[in-house]
């Protein structure tokens, strides 16, 4: 997960609904804090340092998951980087980041999970991606590819295990986070500025990752788009 954002809030909600959480990111001291809030208000959480670019890294998230609970019933892949910027600057670490974290991330996820799931008879992996994994837009060729291949991804894991695994695609529109604080181009930054005038709460996105968990274990919702009733994008 993050640790603020749509992590965070779909963390609160799933501790809500009754959840046994094992919390994954790399700050952990927003981590720790969350947790603690969780456990005050009676439900069950716990945190892990997690960089979800290294796989070793994120196999042993899982394990420690499984020990500790006896079962992985779900994992929300929701990590994720936006640094925009235009093709013609050249941001080539950028693109690599943004590839490592959004695409190898969610693959590193499948690779620990889903034995785990296939083994115990039952899982659901739960993918965050973006509008951007529908449509391109300038200055975002880079970070909509890696969207485009989680959704790919997913649809690709979703025929594979099906009847064994549920695969939900959640696809937020603009929302209320950190994400575009990383993006150090000045006019894209700008632009992102306008872009998000209009925003979701990241809480309307934890009922969107919440919906597709509480389905009976016959139904899987395979993809969902979230936007502000007021976009137009």
């Amino acid at each position: 997960m993050d640790s603020s954002g749509i992590g965070e809030a779909t963390a609160r909600r799933l501790a809500a609904d009754g959840h046994r959480l094992l919390l994954g990111a790399r700050r952990t001291v927003r981590l720790d804090r969350i947790v603690t809030e969780i456990t005050a208000a009676g439900g069950t959480a716990a945190a892990r340092r997690l960089d979800v670019t290294e796989a070793a890294d994120v196999q042993d998230f899982v394990a420690a998951a499984a020990e500790r609970y006896g079962r992985v019933d779900v994992i929300v892949n929701n990590a994720g980087v936006m640094p925009l910027s235009p093709l013609e600057a050249l941001r080539t670490e950028e693109w690599n980041r943004t590839i490592d974290v959004n695409v190898r991330g969610v693959l590193h996820g499948i690779a620990a999970a889903l034995p785990v799931m296939r083994a115990q008879g039952g899982g659901h992996d739960v993918n965050l991606a973006s509008v951007g994994a529908h449509e391109v837009s300038p200055t975002a060729a880079v970070y909509c590819a890696t969207e485009f291949a989680v959704r790919a991804i997913s649809e690709g894991l979703r025929q594979e295990a099906a009847g064994d695994v549920r695969v939900t695609l959640v696809s937020p529109g603009v929302t209320e986070s950190e994400l575009a604080d990383g993006i150090a181009d000045p006019a894209a930054r700008a632009a992102m500025r306008t872009y998000s005038a209009v925003a979701l709460p990241a809480s309307a996105i934890a009922d969107a990752v919440a919906y597709a968990i509480s389905q009976p274990p016959e139904v899987d919702v395979n993809e969902i788009v979230v936007r502000p009733a007021a976009s137009v994008q």
